[in-house]
This record gives structure tokens, sequence and C-alpha cells, in this order.
């Protein structure tokens, strides 16, 4: 692990995908965010980390269209006030849709935490991970 620059330890790939796996399974949230024609949008969602791939259960709309076949990013932080520290790990990768997933697929996503939940599912390929790890200053508590 390096230190870069402005003082945050640099996290290896595994390590961020173990931070991902933790908060996956505490019931997380992170935020996705696609470029679109206008602006990008950024949009928080529940997740979870199956077979190597970052799932997130949504519905037919503008997101999904705008998310699937693209490449999209993928951000989870977490804050520790007991141990003064926080990490955020950012995820950067295609996104697939899978318009008829199997009932294993919708049994391992997490039910999106919106009112009326989709049954589609967007899968994010991490091809690019990185995070950083960084002790909280005073000010910042």
């Amino acid at each position: 692990m390096w230190t870069d620059a402005r003082g945050p330890n640099v996290l290896p790939a595994p390590e961020c995908l173990r931070l991902l796996a933790v908060r996956a399974k505490q019931g997380g949230v992170g935020r996705i965010g696609v470029a679109t024609d206008q602006a990008p949008v950024i949009v928080p969602t529940n997740f979870t980390l199956e077979d190597g791939r970052i799932l997130l259960r949504v519905g037919r709309g503008f997101f999904s269209r705008a998310a699937a076949g693209h490449l999209v990013a993928f951000e989870v932080d977490d804050v520790d006030l007991e141990s003064r520290t926080a990490w955020s790990v950012l995820v950067r990768g295609m996104a697939t849709l899978i318009e008829e997933p199997s009932p294993n697929e919708l049994a391992v996503t997490a039910t999106p935490l919106v009112p009326e939940p989709g049954n589609l599912v967007l899968a994010l390929r991490p091809d690019l991970l990185t995070g950083r790890r960084f002790e909280l200053r005073p000010a910042s508590l």
C-alpha cells in the first residue's frame, strides 16, 4: 500500500473488492454514475457483489436504458468515527442489463430501497477498481 501526495493510503484492487463485499453484506448503499447526452446522472442504490460482479435491481426506464451497454462509475464509502478513519472505493466498468434474470440472480440481488422495485438486474463488471483509506481530521468530525 502506498500513500498519495495528499495523504490517503491507496488501496490495492483486492482490498477494494473486499471492502465492497463487506459493505454489500452490511446492506450498504453506493452511488452509480451514468453519462447522458444532457449531463451525468448519479443515483444512490443498494447493491450485491456476486461472482465478481456488482448487481443492482432496477426497473425499466430512463436510468436502466442510459446505463445498459455503457461504461459507468460506482462508488461506495464508509466513515468510522470510532477509529477516526474513512475509505472510498470507485469502480469503473461496463454495465449490462439482464432483462430476464434467473430466479437466482433476482434472489441474490439486494431488494431496492424504493417502494416499487423493478425486476431487472443491472450487472456491473469491475474493470477498474481504485480506493483510498484516510484518517479523519478533527475538523471533519
